[in-house]
């Protein structure tokens, strides 16, 4: 069966996150990403680590599946070039600092004005317009900005997020973006331009503190790995000295959590345990209560009297407890993809539609496409090997 997005051609000018998670997906889904890196030294997320046999995490996480052109994009010969990419694409994608695309030519309203059936993305941190416009943004800033922090971590002290959520929420509203903007081409000819930002991406999964804080008039406090507003909810010890999460979402639960777990029914009539705001205001008494019970049990024995009471629950796993999660070896949801270091094991992608298999292609060496791509826009041989000698391409 044909991929969703089979003979869509994404051309990428991106760099670290934000830019490559998107257009990894839109591969996944069918489309030919051709990704435009710097020659000599690539993406910069190339460089970040050398752990999978020899490569960086970063990239192969967010890489595989797409063709790499290295070219140097403000060379006089790479205009051309881009050109007749450009003729033949119908989605563009850029991540570039404030104002580079602009700079380069390949801004929303020239390119648009030139290929009116383009789907145009910006990906940025703040948005071409506002007192942030021109404001670098990485990853923990904008988290910073959007008030992440200040509801992570403990009382003692904030805690940026362990991932960089604030590119994977871009990537995402960009992939999800791109695909509504191809839906609507399809039905009304025209294409779109994108305007996806960093800031504004993070800050709606900060809806909930927001909210909690605009029209509560505190901000949720910082609690570690407990919640803020829903008790109990969290790590509790065993008497084996291992940890135990848990989550009790309503007062359903939390009877059937005091009777079948805790042994002890009494406790949803004590007036500091008898609602949800009462026992955020009574935390340490709940978790007293629940800890004098689990410290007589080992943290299996708790766990299943937790699932018999079906309460939900989590161990807190190791990230090579989650690379080889039975759930994961169960579903099949490893493959090989392959790299210029030989083939490494990749997690499929978590689409799962019907009659559908993802594209797990290699993860490209820098300008291993180059030749080809070239000689597919009409360059000869000769040509290419001028381009070159020029250092306009690295092959």
């Amino acid at each position: 069966m044909r991929r969703p997005l089979d003979g869509v051609t994404v051309v990428a000018l991106e760099q670290v996150i934000a830019g490559p998670f998107c257009t990894r997906q839109l591969a996944e889904l069918g489309a030919r990403v051709v990704k435009i890196e710097r020659p000599d030294v690539g993406d910069a997320s190339r460089a970040m680590d050398r752990t999978v046999q020899g490569l960086s995490s970063h990239f192969v996480w967010t890489n595989r599946s797409k063709e790499s052109l290295a070219l140097d994009v403000k060379h006089p010969q790479a205009k051309p070039i881009l050109a007749k990419l450009l003729e033949r694409a119908d989605v563009f994608v850029q991540n570039l600092a404030p104002g580079a695309a602009d700079r380069l030519g390949l801004g929303a309203a020239e390119l648009r004005a030139r290929h009116p059936r383009l789907v145009w993305c910006g990906i940025s941190g703040y948005g071409p317009a506002g007192p942030y416009a021109d404001k670098r943004a990485y990853d923990l800033l904008v988290q910073c900005e959007a008030g992440l922090l200040s509801v992570t971590g403990t009382p003692e002290a904030p805690a940026k997020a362990g991932i960089p959520v604030a590119d994977i929420a871009a990537g995402m509203y960009a992939l999800s973006s791109i695909l509504a903007a191809l839906l609507r081409r399809e039905r009304e000819g025209v294409g779109a331009t994108l305007d996806i930002t960093m800031f504004e991406s993070l800050g709606e999964w900060m809806g909930f503190p927001a909210y909690f804080t605009a029209y509560g008039g505190t901000a949720p406090p910082r609690s570690g790995a407990y919640h803020a507003t829903i008790v109990p909810y969290g790590p509790f010890h065993a008497g084996d000295g291992k940890t135990v999460f848990l989550s009790i979402q309503n007062e359903r639960e939390f009877a059937r959590f005091c009777d079948q777990v805790l042994g002890k029914a009494a406790l949803t009539q004590d007036p500091r345990f008898s609602s949800s705001p009462a026992r955020v205001q009574n935390r340490d008494a709940m978790h007293a209560e629940i800890e004098r019970v689990f410290g007589t049990l080992t943290a299996a024995q708790a766990e299943q009297r937790l699932e018999a009471a079906g309460i939900a629950n989590a161990r807190l796993n190791t990230m090579q407890e989650f690379w080889d999660h039975p759930q994961l070896a169960a579903r099949d949801r490893w493959t090989e993809v392959g790299t210029c270091a030989g083939a490494v094991l990749a997690p499929k992608p978590p689409f799962n539609i019907s009659e559908f298999e993802p594209r797990m292609d290699d993860i490209p060496a820098l300008g291993a496409h180059s030749r080809k791509i070239l000689a597919e826009l009409g360059y000869s041989g000769s040509e290419i090997e001028a381009l070159t000698s020029d250092q306009a391409v690295q092959l």
